[in-house]
């Protein structure tokens, strides 16, 4: 059953991500995949977090190339990523993670942890995976998860379940399309927010879901929240991550410099063009930034509200009040981040097709830090 995800009807509505009727269950034998880089907090204290987020996005680049561009459900959270896919394309999918995990540790000196386990597995444990397509833009389509299920599985990897070694040293992904080459976008309303809201133990989802709409009624009436411009992001000179992007470019064979000097050619010629706005054949600068604002995912939903977005610091205090007063109710756990800008990782299979994919998180720590902010509150809320 591979087209079950891309059958499942799309919306573009994202306050209807709350809204049970919009999600899907997929059969048991689909497989589940869970990543995320160990002590990503460290690495956040060493101004490391654009490696964090590109090992974060390398799962999702690996398991596109190696499905050849079949639709699957994935969504990125800041230090790793979440997917589905179909029982057939398991060993694909456990080989491109065994793969990006040895990238991740030669090339970025990071530990990317990976593990896969089926939605049968879950669904014992007494959870559930439920999968919604939300339409970003006519051209690109984010998966939204909800059941608790996928959460429950990332818990039980960082335990040691589930857990896939990294391949052998010579055994390297295909990243072709992972970009890490824009700059930082600074706030223009004051305050670049990553938040974080999950259901509280027990706490009734009708309850839950009506929390969410309201707050996003709320920030809607005060801030634009995209933190991209309206016509796309300022390119500036990627000097801090063209040694990233050198490892993107990195394979058997390779030499680092003819991965540097390729890395530096590219961010030459997109420097060029979306400085100067000029058209090389049928690439038009302009509408590729356009396109980028729209296919953004800067909110989604991930067993719970995730957003980075650009807000008044006025109204992230009235949000961390009101949630504060929802989490001492039990209806939520949550946790929130301020920061001066945001960063974008990319995947862009080509310029020259409007379903390139951006990445959204914060530039100083972003979800890892609310992760671990909401972690804290939960921990001392169970002590109480």
């Amino acid at each position: 059953m591979s087209d079950g995800y891309a059958a499942i009807k799309s919306f573009d509505d994202f306050d209807r991500v709350v809204d049970p009727a919009v999600y899907r269950p997929l059969p048991d034998d689909w497989q589940v995949g869970v990543s995320d880089v160990v002590d990503s907090r460290a690495a956040i204290r060493e101004g490391r977090y654009r490696a964090v987020n590109t090992a974060g996005a390398a799962i999702i680049s690996a398991l596109m190339n190696a499905l050849d561009g079949e639709p699957f459900p994935f969504v990125f959270g800041g230090d790793g990523a979440r997917f589905l896919v179909a029982s057939e394309h398991g060993h694909v999918a456990r080989d491109a993670m065994a793969r990006t995990a040895r990238w991740v540790r030669t090339y970025l000196s990071l530990d990317l942890r990976v593990g896969m386990t089926s939605i049968a597995t879950v669904r014992a444990a007494g959870h559930d995976v439920r999968v919604a397509r939300y339409e970003a833009s006519p051209d690109a389509c984010y998966a939204m998860f909800s059941g608790g299920g996928i959460e429950w599985v990332e818990q039980q990897l960082k335990s040691g379940e589930f857990r896939l070694d990294p391949a052998p040293p010579d055994a390297l992904p295909d990243l072709t399309g992972l970009s890490c080459q824009w700059g930082p976008v600074g706030s223009k309303n004051g305050v670049i927010l990553s938040l974080i809201v999950k259901p509280g133990a027990g706490a009734a989802l009708a309850v839950f879901a009506e929390l969410v709409r309201d707050l996003l009624a709320e920030l809607k009436q005060t801030s634009r929240l995209n933190p991209l411009p309206s016509d796309g992001p300022n390119f500036t000179w990627p000097s801090g991550s063209l040694a990233l992007h050198a490892g993107i470019h990195r394979t058997p064979g390779n030499s680092a410099l003819m991965a540097r000097l390729r890395a530096t050619a590219t961010a030459a010629m997109a420097w060029t063009l979306l400085k100067t706005g000029w058209r090389l054949g049928r690439f038009d600068p302009a509408h590729y930034r356009r396109v980028m604002v729209n296919n953004t995912d800067y909110r989604k939903y991930d067993d719970g509200l995730m957003m980075t977005v650009d807000c008044t610091e006025a109204t992230a205090a009235a949000l961390e009040r009101r949630l504060g007063d929802a989490a001492a109710a039990g209806i939520v756990h949550f946790g929130l981040h301020r920061q001066e800008t945001a960063v974008m990782t990319c995947i862009v299979p080509s310029v020259l097709h409007d379903g390139h994919l951006h990445f959204l998180d914060g530039g100083g720590g972003g979800y890892a830090q609310a992760a671990e902010q909401l972690e804290a509150r939960k921990a001392q809320r169970h002590a109480l």
